[in-house]
Formats: C-alpha cells, structure tokens, sequence
C-alpha cells in the first residue's frame, strides 16, 4: 500500500465521523505497511475535547504496539494536526506525518503555527496535500450542513 491508500483509510474513517454528527477527521497509523491504529473524532460524542482522531489512533497504536515511542510509524490524518495532536505527535517520536487538507484556524504544522520546527527533541518530516481536493471537501460539506441546521433550529431563550 502507498500514501494514498492509507489516507484514503484516513478518510472513510473521517465519513465515518460525520455520519456520526463529528467534525470528519480521520487518522490511521501505519508501521511497516500495516495499520496499527486508527482513530476519528469523537469529541461529541465523547464529551471529551480530548478525542481527536490523532490522539485516538495514537493511543490505539500504543495498545496494538505494547509501547508508547511509535518511532516506526507514519501517521496520515485527513487535517493538519492542532497543537494537542501536534504535540502528541512529538511525544510518540512518530517520524513522518502526512497530512490532507490544511487548517487555517488550527493547524500546527505549517498553517498557524510550525511545532515541528521548534526545539523539541524530535521533529518529523511533514507530506502534505495528499488528497487534499477531498479531504477538504468533506469539511466544507459538514460545515455547509452543519449552518443550514442551525439555522433551522427553532430560536427561543431560556426564561430567567
């Protein structure tokens, strides 16, 4: 399998999220042509502002692996990581992420701001555009949906 397979992985897991009402983003980690976890958001269903696709398919890597230093990995997600994911990234030691659509408004790759250029002790290589036209089709999509909803919803305040 290539980059494009394991993002496309990356991206029924992201369909999956929207039909589940999640902002679309999916992950897959992959270690020697194998997917050793995968990951989507969750953070409504879970209640969690924690469950991002990345840190879910990290922690499940770790499980599959038996270990936390995924330094055999590469990660594909749909998005450009936030500064949490980002972050996590770091500390797994993952050494190649590659990334579908940027984030303008979170993105700590290369959009807003560039992590893995800052003096951490580890720095991955960065691939990204892979599928983007699609990944970020996805987004707009839920985005565009997600507005005419709300707009929809019946406008009334609670009494004091």
């Amino acid at each position: 399998m290539e980059d494009l397979d394991f993002m496309a992985e990356a991206l029924a897991l992201a369909k999956e999220a929207a039909a589940d009402g999640e902002v679309p983003v999916g992950c897959v980690i992959v270690r020697r042509g194998e997917i050793v976890g995968r990951g989507r958001n969750r953070r409504e269903v879970g209640k969690s502002a924690l469950a991002h696709a990345e840190i879910e398919a990290i922690a499940d890597a770790c499980r599959n692996l038996g270990g936390w230093r995924l330094w055999e990995c590469t990660l594909y997600v749909t998005l450009e990581p936030c500064p949490m994911c980002a972050g996590a990234i770091v500390n797994a030691r993952i050494p190649r992420v590659v990334y579908g659509a940027s984030d303008s408004k979170c993105g700590a790759v290369r959009s807003v701001c560039r992590m893995f250029d800052m003096e951490f002790n580890h720095h991955p290589t960065v691939e990204c555009g892979i599928l983007e036209a699609e990944c970020a089709e996805l987004l707009t999509e839920f985005f565009q949906n997600l507005r005419v909803t709300l707009r929809s919803r019946p406008k009334w305040k609670k009494p004091i």
